[in-house]
């Protein structure tokens, strides 16, 4: 059984190799870690991770925010899920969705939200929202604009 437990500033370092799995786009360490602490948790980004005994590192993470919008009211927004590949399977991802679920009824929230790319390689991500009870509710539509 994982240890569940928010990873505060200063430890983001621990959600490094679950996230770069995931967004990839960071490259290194110090430039996730930064891009978390400098711009994300400034915005309410938090981070909870599913630790396995004897370990330094999160073997799965989720990101997520409280957020308010037209559209949703007040809810939870999920940024990231990642499970380290040698402990996928074990159900981590799970207890992670269950612990945000879970805090925004604590923080009375209307719903918990989440968008996921529709590629062949995210049908287990597409199993795990299902299992838990998420539903596909809408399209996500995004351009990509000129720097």
């Amino acid at each position: 059984m994982a240890q569940i437990r928010e990873i505060i500033e200063g430890q983001t370092a621990q959600a490094v190799e679950a996230m770069l799995l995931l967004r990839p786009r960071w490259k290194t360490a110090d430039a996730v870690i930064d891009f978390i602490d400098s711009k994300l948790r400034p915005t309410g980004y938090r981070l909870v991770g599913a630790f396995e005994p004897s370990s330094g590192a999160a073997s799965s993470i989720i990101g997520f925010r409280e957020l308010w919008s037209t559209a949703h009211g007040h809810y939870m927004y999920i940024d990231d899920v990642s499970t380290l590949e040698t402990a996928r399977g074990n159900g981590f991802a799970d207890e992670l969705i269950r612990w945000v679920i879970a805090d925004a009824t604590r923080r009375r929230c209307d719903g918990v939200h989440l968008d996921s790319g529709v590629g062949s390689d995210r049908a287990a991500a597409h199993r795990l929202y299902m299992r838990n009870q998420m539903r596909i509710s809408a399209h996500h539509f995004s351009l990509e604009v000129d720097t």
